[in-house]
This record gives C-alpha cells, structure tokens and sequence, in this order.
C-alpha cells in the first residue's frame, strides 16, 4: 500500500496544505513545533480513525477555526481508494471514496500503518492500558471482527459497571447474570485473537529485536493470564469467574475480571522490562515491537502498511540508526526529523521541507 496524497486543511497548525509522497522514503523535515508530527499524525488517523496523542478529536482543529479535514489518496492492492475525515467540535464525519460511513470498524483497513515515536516507551514502561492499547489498534487494523467485538464487549462492559453502581442490591444479583453472558461471548472472542496475534507478535518482535541488538539481548513477550481452550471454553471460565467476582466487584464498583484487566509482559534477557531496563533498551524494544507489526500486517493484508517514525533517528546510535534504514527499505516510510544529512547519511529519500505548518523548498 502506498499513500499518494495528503490533504489538510485547518488541522492543527496547518491552513491549507497538500503533500505528495514517494513509494519509498519520505522525509519531512524543520525545526521543532513546526508541524511535522501533525502531518504524520494524520496519517495515522486516516489509518485507524484515531490519534495516539490526544483524547478528544475537537484539539485537531486548528486555532480559531469551525473544523478540520484530513484527505488522503492511496494505491493498494485493490485499487485506489480515497479516505477522508472531517472533525467538528463534538462530532466528525468519515468517508471512503467520498461516502460517508458511520461506524469506525467500516473506516478500519482501507489504510494501514504503523506508527512509532519516543513517547512509544510508554509501551515497555507504563501500565497495561499502554500495552492493551497497542494491541486493540493493532488487531482492529487487520480484523473486523475483533474491532466488532471490542466495540461490543465496551458497551456491555460500561452497562454492567453501572448496574454494580445500583444501590437496590436485589436488582443488581438479578440482573448481572443477563450482562455477564453477553460480555463472556464478546469476552473470549476478544482473548482468542489476542492470544493468537501474541504468539506471532512474540516471535517476529524477537527476531527483529536481534536484528538491531546484533544478537546482544533477548525480548521476549507474554500474556499476564493464560486462556486454554477454543472459544466457548474460554467463554465459560470467564462467566464462572465473573460469578465468582460478583461481591469484590460490587464493593469495587466496577468489573474486575476480563481482557480490559489483561496485560503484556516484556522482557528483555529474562527480566521485566518496565522495572530493569534503560530507556535506550525500552526504546529499542518498542522499535522491535513496532517492526514485527509491519511484518503481521504485511502477512495478514497481503501489502506492507505504511511506517511512520517520528523523531526516532535521533534517538538512536549511529549503528542502530543504519540497521533500521536498511531494514525499512522495502517500505513506504514517513520519517520526521530536525535534520536530515545527520540522520539519513546520504539515503535517497522525498524530502519535504516543514516551516510554520507550510511546505518551503
């Protein structure tokens, strides 16, 4: 897949701006807090319908004005398609080939992409929510199903913790049985594809994780919990540990059982990551985390997604910083830098010039 085209207009510090890209290294290049990242970012958000660096669409919009539109034309293996976005202060609208979609799992897997940048040490150094947020993206990307099913789980998952926040206690026993089948169907659904997406994840982001070490340290990655059986199976172990939940959960006020709760464990050389390593090893384990994503995407969609790093080369050693040029070579790559010549070494790339949210030669 290759992104052809980006239009915006009125997103974040941008006016009216229109990038073209290369097949294969894009550079977008200037001094900080001109705009780089917000291009990239709205790759990404055209990709998955969502931005990793805020919470509310409404602070895409630039300053002063009604609404912000993101357009992007791509070549896939399919044909061209046309994906576009258009964000209000308290709604937005979506489109593919300029037809409006209303539910996000329909906007999901037209683009793909993957996206790193320094704040992805949140990944190997924070809370599960970091980790379970990767793998809800990553996974709703490729599966419809999944994204469905997570969409799903959410609203029940949201009815039942208000249910435990009744005070007539006769209802809520009467009624939490109804909740938990629903969330135990959407629930093992959700840990099946995990588990299986683990088990690929695992093994490429080892392999990859060699790669940039030269062979020096071993990432290993994990469930916290370990669902056996098929899906009915794992639907049936939930709903009896839900029951088995029922007065922690009502003292709580909310669930405290199910894959919203689960995380990820990331090693390196056999020890937690997030209390041993140095940001350089937590950094260098999100990129191989990362990359073993692009190789699952390529698997899955049957074409390479689209890479974004931002602000990564100069977080890297020189040697590191050369093994990831070569191993992205085949790519369609978005790099964001302060200087291209100190990080590329002399790689031929598209270089975009980035000057108070315009392009400049």
């Amino acid at each position: 897949m290759v992104i052809k085209n980006l239009t915006l207009h009125n997103f974040r510090n941008y006016a009216d701006e229109t990038f073209f890209f290369d097949e294969g290294l894009n550079v977008l290049s200037g001094r900080n807090a001109q705009g780089k990242t917000n291009c990239a970012e709205a790759v990404f958000y055209l990709c998955t319908g969502s931005s990793l660096r805020i919470r509310h669409d409404r602070q895409l919009i630039r300053r002063g004005e009604d609404c912000a539109m993101i357009r992007a034309e791509a070549k896939t293996k399919f044909g061209s398609v046309t994906l576009g976005a258009t964000v209000f202060e308290n709604r937005r609208e979506l489109f593919v080939n300029g037809n409006r979609v209303t539910r996000t799992v329909d906007f999901l897997g037209n683009m793909n992409s993957v996206f790193f940048s320094p704040g992805e040490l949140r990944l190997i150094l924070d809370g599960p929510d970091e980790r379970r947020r990767f793998l809800n993206l990553s996974i709703s990307q490729t599966s419809r199903d999944y994204c469905t099913a997570l969409l799903r789980y959410q609203r029940i998952l949201d009815q039942r913790n208000n249910l435990l926040k009744e005070h007539d206690l006769t209802l809520v026993r009467e009624t939490l049985p109804v909740w938990d089948e629903q969330l135990a169907k959407y629930a093992s659904r959700i840990i099946l594809r995990r588990r299986e997406y683990l088990k690929e994840l695992s093994a490429l982001a080892e392999e990859a994780h060699s790669f940039l070490t030269d062979g020096g340290e071993k990432l290993s990655l994990s469930a916290d919990r370990v669902y056996l059986g098929e899906e009915g199976e794992i639907a049936e172990r939930l709903l009896s540990e839900l029951s088995a939940s029922y007065e922690r959960d009502l003292r709580l006020g909310f669930t405290s059982v199910g894959p919203h709760r689960d995380d990820v464990r990331i090693a390196i050389d056999g020890a937690d990551a997030r209390g041993y390593c140095s940001q350089g090893q937590a950094r260098t384990a999100a990129l191989s985390m990362k990359l073993a994503e692009v190789e699952i995407f390529t698997r899955l969609a049957g074409e390479a997604p689209v890479l974004i790093l931002d602000d990564v080369m100069s977080e890297l050693d020189l040697p590191r910083r050369k093994k990831l040029l070569s191993r992205v070579g085949g790519l369609q790559c978005i790099v964001t830098c302060t200087h291209a010549p100190r990080v590329l070494y002399g790689t031929a790339c598209n270089k975009i010039n980035i000057r108070e949210g315009k392009i400049v030669p």
